[in-house]
């Protein structure tokens, strides 16, 4: 697997990366060429991805394939990362894991493009960070939890209900809470 390090991506000739500074960005140009059925993995393993302009990724891992077609690549991604979040109960800091599976079709011609709309640049190169990005944020929880059995803030005087033991107490009405 990679790191997305500098160093390592320049002493690396295995690696599929075409910019060390977007490792999203895969020359695929070669596949062009194959036959019909033609298949090449790139498997993902970086420590962190910023994806301009707001999406900060850690631990993203995964395997794109991208298979060559009568009409185009065909780009086959199974990642995930984490990304930070905010519990929506306890207001707590957390890293949010997120899964991505999806497929889509980079057209030869515009006659083949399909309703993503994407043609393959005559670079030869492909950019996933725009769909990455978008599906990562397409996944992401609308009410996230840094746990399931999270049990929150308490109401009266706010102090993290999962970080207590014991019972607990409110003056001056005596109210007391189960920890």
């Amino acid at each position: 697997m990679f790191a997305c390090s500098q160093d390592s991506l320049v002493e690396s000739s295995r690696l599929p990366v075409a910019d060390f500074r977007n490792p999203l960005l895969l020359n695929v140009g070669f596949i062009i060429h194959e036959t019909i059925g033609y298949s090449r993995d790139f498997p993902f393993d970086f420590d962190s991805v910023a994806i301009p302009p707001d999406t900060n990724l850690s631990n993203l891992s995964g395997l794109v394939r991208i298979t060559r077609t009568a009409q185009g690549l065909l780009a086959q991604v199974k990642m995930q990362a984490y990304l930070p979040a905010e519990c929506v109960r306890c207001l707590t800091d957390f890293s949010q894991l997120l899964q991505i599976d999806f497929t889509d079709l980079y057209a030869f011609t515009k006659k083949t493009v399909t309703e993503s709309g994407l043609l393959l640049p005559d670079s030869g190169k492909i950019d996933l960070a725009p769909i990455v990005r978008d599906e990562m944020l397409l996944a992401f929880p609308i009410s996230p939890l840094c746990r399931p059995d999270c049990r929150g803030l308490c109401p009266i005087c706010g102090e993290n209900l999962n970080e207590l033991t014991g019972v607990h107490e409110h003056l001056p009405d005596g109210s007391a809470q189960d920890s």
